[in-house]
C-alpha cells in the first residue's frame, strides 16, 4: 500500500508541556479524539481541518490536494529537487534548498532532523518502541522556509528546463512538471500559515 503522510501545524509549546514519549502518540490520536464527524469528512476536500473548538486547537492537520495523502509524491518531489538543482542559477538554488529542506528534501539525509526526534523533541526513530517520524520542522526554522518560499514562488517557471532535463519522463520522480510545482505551492502555504502562528510541522506516517 505504501506510506501515507499525516502532517500537523502544532503549537510547540503545547507539545513540549507532553512527556518526550507521548508527543507522538498526542499527535497520532488527535483527529479521532478531538475532530469531530464535520473534521473527518472534510479530510477527503484537502486544506486545513480543525477541531471544531478552534479558540482552544493547539495542532491542525493539512490534507494536500495533490497526493491523496500518500507520502511518496513527497519523496519524489524531493529526489526531483535533488537531481535539477545544479542546473539553476545560485539564487533560486539556495532559496529553494532553505525551502524544502527537512520537509521532503535533505543535502544529507543522514542530517534529517526526523531521524533524530527533532533534536530530542520526539524518540528517535532507532528506538522500536515509537512510530516513526517523517519530519520535524520546529517553530524557530519555519520563518525562514516561508521567506525562502516568497523568494521562489514568482521563479518556478525557471524550474520548467532542468525538470524536463533530469526528471521528465524518469520513474521515482514526478510525473509532470504542474504536478511538481503544485507540490511545492501548497508547501509554500503550508510554511506561510505556520510561520505566522509561530508553530512547528511534524510529519507522522
Amino acid at each position: 500500500m505504501g506510506l501515507d503522510l499525516t502532517l500537523f501545524m502544532t503549537d510547540w509549546e503545547h507539545l513540549r508541556a507532553i512527556p518526550v514519549d507521548k508527543r507522538i502518540e498526542a499527535l497520532d490520536d488527535i483527529w479521532s479524539s478531538e475532530f469531530d464527524e464535520e473534521y473527518r469528512r472534510g479530510r477527503s476536500a484537502g486544506g486545513w481541518l480543525w477541531p471544531a473548538d478552534q479558540g482552544s486547537a493547539w495542532c491542525a492537520e493539512y490534507v494536500f490536494f495533490t497526493t491523496t495523502g500518500a507520502y511518496r509524491p513527497h519523496w519524489r518531489a524531493g529526489d526531483g529537487w535533488a537531481d535539477m538543482r545544479l542546473l539553476l542559477d545560485a539564487s533560486v538554488r539556495e532559496a529553494m534548498d532553505t525551502f524544502l529542506a527537512g520537509l521532503i528534501w535533505d543535502a544529507d539525509p543522514a542530517d534529517d532532523p526526523a531521524l533524530t526526534g527533532g533534536g530530542g523533541f520526539f524518540p528517535p526513530t532507532a528506538d522500536p518502541r515509537y512510530p516513526c517520524v517523517l519530519l520535524v520542522c520546529p517553530p524557530e526554522a519555519v520563518p525562514g522556509k516561508a521567506r525562502a518560499w516568497a523568494r521562489v514562488e514568482s521563479r518556478l517557471e525557471e524550474l520548467r528546463e532542468p525538470f524536463a532535463a533530469e526528471c521528465e519522463g524518469w520513474a521515482g520522480r514526478p510525473d509532470t512538471f504542474e504536478d511538481f510545482t503544485a507540490l511545492l505551492r501548497e508547501w509554500g502555504g503550508v510554511t506561510t500559515e505556520a510561520a505566522r502562528r509561530g508553530w512547528g510541522l511534524v510529519g507522522l506516517p
